[in-house]
């Protein structure tokens, strides 16, 4: 089993930056795919960004390539999503999720097995 929690989140200007910290514990979760999915109010839940656990190999959403990094700390149990030059549309909870059982990241939610409470990103214009 894997226990998400994640912080960071926070109400910033457009054009501002935050990152977000996803804590892991569990013995899988340096052998898990993690990745940061998004849902804005009305809207469906997104993939964001997702990060393998063997060659740290990282995939983004078109809508954030270039402007959000996800990187992960295996020894310290920790996923990291560096958000810059947000834009308002970037408003949204922001979760993490782990899927052990992957080699490759999954864009779809129904991949991962454990997610976190979320956290608020605001984008104000």
């Amino acid at each position: 089993q894997v226990q998400l929690v994640e912080s960071g989140g926070g109400v910033v200007q457009a054009g501002g930056s935050l990152r977000l910290s996803c804590a892991a514990s569990g013995r899988t979760f340096s052998t898990s795919v993690m990745g940061w999915f998004r849902q804005a109010p009305g809207k469906e839940r997104e993939f964001v960004a997702g990060i393998t656990w063997n060659t740290f190999r990282t995939y983004y959403a078109d809508s954030v390539k270039g402007r959000f990094t996800i990187s992960r700390d295996n020894a310290k149990n920790m996923v990291y999503l560096q958000m810059n030059s947000l834009k308002p549309e970037d408003t949204a909870v922001y979760y993490c999720a782990a899927d052990p059982s992957a080699r490759l990241v999954g864009t779809r939610g129904s991949a991962y097995d454990y997610w976190g409470q979320g956290t608020q990103v605001t984008v104000s214009s």
